[in-house]
């Protein structure tokens, strides 16, 4: 590395000792002069210098690409926060739907029992009514009647309870 740096000092420098040293390391040999180490000391802070402003903007570049990230990550966070939002809100609203449905359908059993009620009456007073007239022809029109009355009272009365 001495030799490359001092072959890299001969070549940037036009002075006799430069071109000593330009000589020296192509026989791959050191120059050890005061003049020859100083100027390698000055090349070697040149490229300290240049490797530390390297490092500085390779830093900044991975702050930048680190901020990125970030920044992506954290609008995934959030976009995964409004989805999971989002799909707790589909899951309420389809909680309601179901109870709604259960609901509904509740009623419409209450409302069937009703209808087949309803219907199971309408046969039994169309078969009490065709029998009291069929009793009422037999034993006289009065006393037929009269049950008739009866049995559309006591069957009616059921039917609002």
């Amino acid at each position: 590395m001495l030799r490359h740096g001092q072959q890299a000092v001969a070549a940037g420098g036009g002075s006799s000792s430069s071109r000593a040293a330009s000589r020296a390391s192509s026989q791959g040999l050191l120059m050890l002069d005061a003049s020859s180490l100083t100027a390698l000391g000055r090349h070697f802070d040149r490229v300290m210098q240049h490797i530390q402003q390297r490092l500085e903007h390779l830093m900044e570049q991975s702050q930048i690409v680190t901020h990125h990230v970030y920044d992506r990550a954290g609008n995934l966070v959030d976009n995964a926060d409004a989805e999971i939002a989002r799909y707790h809100d589909i899951m309420r609203q389809i909680d309601e739907l179901e109870l709604d449905f259960d609901r509904i359908a509740h009623i419409r059993d209450i409302v069937r029992d009703f209808r087949h009620r309803a219907e199971e009456l309408e046969r039994e007073l169309d078969r009490s009514s065709s029998s009291s007239r069929r009793h009422g022809h037999g034993h006289g029109h009065g006393h037929g009647h009269g049950h008739s009355h009866r049995s559309h009272g006591h069957s009616s009365s059921r039917s609002h309870r």
